[in-house]
């Protein structure tokens, strides 16, 4: 499920602070990019942890029922819950592959790690940094 939260944004001394009202959370950054992003991580974190105890998502508040103070930045994050929870399981897979026997010979004969080879192509291949 996805949906956009309002966050409210005040700067600091390091950044940002960022409170997340339907949630009632808070989170900080150093620049006003990383607080989207922390923001967006903590609701992901808090609702897959509601969903998992069996609780509702709160449904976004409407950004005309927040009142903001002077410093503060009323913005919106969005959050898709069941891509956050794809990228958050690190459970491992089993996966088979076919290769030739020569280069299967080679490889074991150079001690390579043939799981973490394939984890590696994968992540250059679908230019993935981590």
């Amino acid at each position: 499920m996805k949906n956009a939260y309002p966050i409210l944004l005040t700067p600091d001394e390091g950044g940002y602070s960022v409170y997340i009202p339907d949630f009632d959370i808070n989170t900080q950054a150093g620049s006003l990019a990383e607080a989207m992003e922390m923001a967006r991580d903590a609701i992901g974190m808090v609702g897959i942890a509601l969903e998992d105890d069996k609780k509702p998502l709160p449904a976004p508040s409407p950004l005309g029922a927040l009142s903001k103070k002077s410093r503060e930045t009323l913005s919106l994050v969005d959050v898709d819950f069941a891509d956050y929870r794809r990228k958050s399981d690190l459970r491992v897979v089993k996966k088979n592959c076919t290769l030739p026997s020569w280069l299967c010979y080679e490889a074991e004969k150079a001690h390579i790690n043939f799981s973490g080879v394939l984890q590696a192509a994968l992540k250059k291949e679908l230019h993935i940094d981590e």
